[in-house]
Order: structure tokens, then sequence, then C-alpha cells
């Protein structure tokens, strides 16, 4: 019996610690990573503003070979887009699409997941002496409610592993 009233007590603390914390998490949760690529602008940019090109250096393609793609009419740059299906509870289902793309500069994307979450994402490129700097981002609105702002705590560290290995994939690619 006891044990349950620590059980219980422990529980009227931490819900309620919870639901405060929460309070003061954002309501958008950010993942940002760069790296400094040896290969000119235009050979980074066009394998990301093409987007068949992301078969061969996408982190979540090379997770799933068996993700089916089916690609919109346009190949690259604005309203280019595909559509994928994965049995790899991790990927599911979603679609990507290029917002914007201003050649060499950057290419503005919008991701859904899983037909739920909607993301916004950008890809910036620079020219560093070594070659491109590249600045993968993306956003995504985990709302109000404290669920959803603890786990948008856990986004950085899914999702920026992904962009860790997507850049270094880019790199080998155009080197």
């Amino acid at each position: 019996m006891q044990a349950l009233f620590i059980v219980l007590g422990a529980l009227a603390v931490l819900i309620p610690g919870l639901f405060i914390v929460s309070m003061f998490l954002p309501a958008t949760v950010k993942v940002v990573r760069v790296r400094a690529i040896p290969a000119s602008l235009s050979e980074v940019f066009d394998q990301v503003n093409v987007l068949r090109n992301w078969e061969k250096w996408s982190p979540w393609q090379q997770s799933d070979p068996m993700m089916k793609l089916s690609y919109n009419d346009k190949k690259s740059g604005e309203g280019a887009g595909y559509q994928w299906i994965s049995r790899n509870r991790k990927i599911g289902r979603g679609s990507v699409t290029i917002t914007a793309s201003r050649p060499n500069k950057q290419i503005t994307i919008e991701m859904h997941f899983m037909e739920k979450k909607v993301t916004k994402g950008y890809f910036r490129f620079e020219p560093s002496g070594r070659g491109t700097q590249v600045t993968w981002s993306m956003a995504m609105e985990v709302g109000r409610y404290p669920a959803g702002k603890i786990m948008g705590l856990m986004f950085d560290k899914w999702i920026g592993k992904d962009f860790e290995r997507g850049l270094e994939n880019l790199e080998k690619l155009v080197k």
C-alpha cells in the first residue's frame, strides 16, 4: 500500500511538472545542419534541385531501398515533387515539394510525413573557401499541447542524424 502512495505521489508531482515545463517550450522546433562540400555551387545545387538525384544521397532512401517513389511531371525547381511509401515505420509515407528555387542560392521545400505532419525547410548554398557550404534546415509545428512540445525536444536528435548522413552522402556524390 505504501508503494502505491509513493507512485501516486510521484505522478502527482511529475505530471503537473511536465505540463508547467512544456508551457515554456516552443511550438515550433527546428533542425539545422551545415557542411562544407569541396565542389562547385552548381554541382551541389543541381543534386538537390533535381529531385530524382535525391535517390543517390537521401538518408531515408538508403534506410529503405525498397521504398516506392512516384514523381510529379516537373523534374526540378519550383513545383517539382515526389511521393514515397515505405514499409519502414520510421519513414512511412509522405511527399516532398520544392516550393521555391533560386539557382545556386536556396531551395525551399515542404514535406508531408505520414500525411499528417507538415514541415518546411530549405537548403542554402554559399561559396566557401573550399567549395560550397550547404545548410539544411527544417522546421515543424509541434502544437500547443504538452505531449507534442516534449516530443519536439527529440526532433533534433532524431532528424539531425539523418541530415548529417544526407549531407555526407551528398559530399561523396559530388567529389
